[in-house]
């Protein structure tokens, strides 16, 4: 897909364009919920959460991701895509025929809402990589989908896989937060964990595809802040084949965090050492074991480093990691309560789906919160 195309064709003309471009540094609201037990609640407090933060947004995106919705397909891979057209649909389902078994597909239920205009086609797919097609490509099934996943969006101009993994999805629009939630009927939904993400663009437009989160496969990211090594993160995470293509700097921490975890084989507690790696300084004064460890990520990922104001919620297949860059320049606050532990760019977020938290703090500057199913690392 051609960018300018993508941005014309979902809704934001040249005035909300140019809207986008106003720098609010401090703009963006991030939320997120995890139950450790597993146990399964209501897409309902996610949309109440990221209201709370209405005016942190403009309007120009929002967006949320659900872990957990789909149990009984959570064996195949459920593919959201935008289509601008009936024409693109079956070009993009053909495609599609040819590489995967298509278990089910249908439109993904929404409702009209005064504040969401110009939907492009919104579909679903539950789909299973065909064997012959696994067998001739010598690739696992989660590398072959990812790379059916960038065909789709780089080579069939006005489809856009905005979703991919398993038992999970995203759920975006050109819209305040809480509006796309109840355009989507997010209520409707139950899922262990929920992220949410409220959009003030800084340096990039308004459009569907660009609103947090992104996805691939199961790793979501919501961002709120401003990376200014996006360049050479972009130009370093393309040489392993990813496709940025979708006007935004987010797009590229996505990709970081698949490549660390899923290819490279780093835990979420090295990956947070190389996106927001603690200062020379800083690692000069660790114990010689923990030295080590670190010199060895900064030098082997030294092209990983994110660089700039970031507070980032990660959701992955059973976990949850909040992040913030080194010198903490955008807020971040954890709240817990039982097995729930919630996290938001302001307390108030948090305190009005749960007012009686046993504790609420504020993470340190690049100090990974990861939280997983049935354990706390």
């Amino acid at each position: 897909m051609g960018q300018s195309n993508i941005g014309q064709s979902y809704g934001n003309g040249e005035n909300r364009y140019k809207e986008g471009q106003i720098r609010i540094p401090a703009g963006c609201a991030i939320s997120g919920i995890i139950d450790k037990s597993g146990r399964r609640m209501s897409g309902e407090a996610i949309i109440k959460s990221i209201a709370v933060m209405r005016e942190r947004s403009n309007g120009l995106g929002g967006g949320f991701a659900a872990y957990g919705i789909y149990p009984e397909y959570k064996d195949y891979y459920a593919l959201h895509i935008f289509y601008d057209s009936s024409h693109i649909k079956r070009e993009c389902e053909e495609f599609l025929e040819r590489h995967f078994d298509i278990i089910n597909l249908s439109k993904i239920p929404t409702r009209k809402m005064k504040g969401i205009t110009d939907e492009p086609l919104i579909w679903r797919y539950f789909v299973t990589p065909l064997p012959t097609k696994l067998a001739e490509s010598q690739l696992d099934e989660r590398e072959f989908t990812a790379k059916c996943m960038f065909r789709i969006n780089t080579h069939i101009e006005g489809a856009y896989v905005f979703s991919g993994g398993k038992n999970m999805g995203v759920f975006k629009a050109v819209g305040y937060p809480e509006d796309v939630g109840r355009f989507y009927r997010l209520e409707d939904y139950e899922g262990w964990c929920f992220t949410a993400h409220g959009r003030y663009p800084t340096n990039t437009p308004g459009w569907w595809g660009g609103a947090h989160p992104f996805a691939l496969l199961d790793y979501s990211v919501v961002h709120n802040g401003e990376i200014s090594s996006y360049d050479a993160n972009r130009r370093a995470i393309e040489m392993y084949g990813y496709k940025c293509t979708l006007q935004t700097d987010t797009e590229v921490i996505t990709y970081i965090i698949d490549y660390l975890h899923r290819k490279k084989g780093l835990t979420f507690e090295e990956i947070a050492s190389v996106i927001a790696a603690p200062f020379w300084k800083t690692i000069e004064r660790m114990t010689p074991k923990k030295r080590q460890i670190h010199e060895y990520l900064r030098v082997t990922f030294s092209a990983q480093l994110i660089t700039g104001p970031f507070s980032i919620l990660v959701g992955f297949e059973g976990g949850l990691m909040a992040l913030g860059d080194r010198l903490k320049l955008r807020s971040m606050v954890v709240g817990e309560k039982g097995d729930i532990v919630y996290i938001a760019s302001e307390e108030a977020a948090m305190r009005i789906i749960e007012p009686n938290l046993d504790a609420v703090w504020a993470p340190k500057g690049g100090q990974p919160v990861i939280i997983c199913l049935n354990q706390e690392k």
